[in-house]
């Protein structure tokens, strides 16, 4: 049945859905890679659409921006379509020096400012982590490509423009890079029992001055793309 933000009927959306933040992104990875696409969602214009990619289906949605945003779509993915792996295709901005533009970030945990997880009355601070299935076939594919690529940890963020001006801060930990909505699909896809992953392309460099245009960022960050697809169609493979 189709829920409040999400049109599709039981059985329209693969068991591996690739989500960008940019609902125009999952348009030009549904028609520039999936095979026999078909269009799912338009609700809120947060388009989605369910295709095969080698011969295995797969979908790919918008998730909006920020945590409650991804938080509303990955939870109806996971609980209400029964969605198996969720892999997050967007933008980050860097922290740790080592990070240039156009590097891909594989997010093995999500270190967050968010208030997220107070849902789950633990008795503590959880740590939001991805799966090892999901990173060790995007390491993998990132890997044969060639593309510089980095592992470890990212900052999930409520705040875009940061008052407090903290990036610093956060890279004395070693914090890869920074992005908006990682740190709750990981909370749920934990409390689900499934899969999730984030995959960066690093379009600014905020402590350093950099970056890139919105057009580059919808359409040319073709790495990050096409290693979620290797990742996505090797666990389903």
């Amino acid at each position: 049945m189709p829920t409040p933000h999400n049109s599709a009927n039981k059985g329209d959306i693969a068991a591996t859905v690739l989500m960008p933040g940019d609902p125009l992104r999952a348009k030009f990875i549904a028609e520039n890679y999936l095979d026999s696409p078909v269009c799912y969602n338009q609700v809120r214009g947060m388009l989605g659409y369910t295709g095969t990619y080698k011969g295995v289906p797969v979908s790919v949605q918008g998730s909006g921006m920020g945590m409650p945003s991804i938080g509303i779509y990955s939870w109806e993915l996971f609980n209400e379509y029964g969605v198996e792996n969720i892999i997050r295709v967007g933008t980050a901005g860097s922290v740790a020096d080592n990070v240039q533009l156009r590097d891909v970030i594989i997010g093995m945990s999500a270190s967050t400012n968010s208030n997220y997880a107070s849902q789950y009355r633990l008795p503590g601070t959880y740590a939001p982590t991805a799966s090892w299935s999901l990173i060790s076939a995007a390491a993998s594919a990132a890997a044969a490509k060639g593309c510089s690529y980095h592992v470890g940890n990212i900052l999930s963020s409520d705040t875009f423009y940061d008052d407090a001006d903290s990036l610093a801060e956060w890279q004395k930990m070693g914090v890869l890079a920074i992005e908006m909505e990682a740190a709750a699909l990981y909370m749920n896809a934990a409390r689900a029992g499934r899969n999730a992953l984030a995959i960066l392309t690093v379009s600014d460099c905020p402590l350093k001055g950099l970056s890139t245009t919105a057009e580059e960022r919808q359409s040319t960050f073709r790495d990050m793309m096409e290693i979620a697809l290797e990742a996505a169609a090797a666990v389903e493979g």
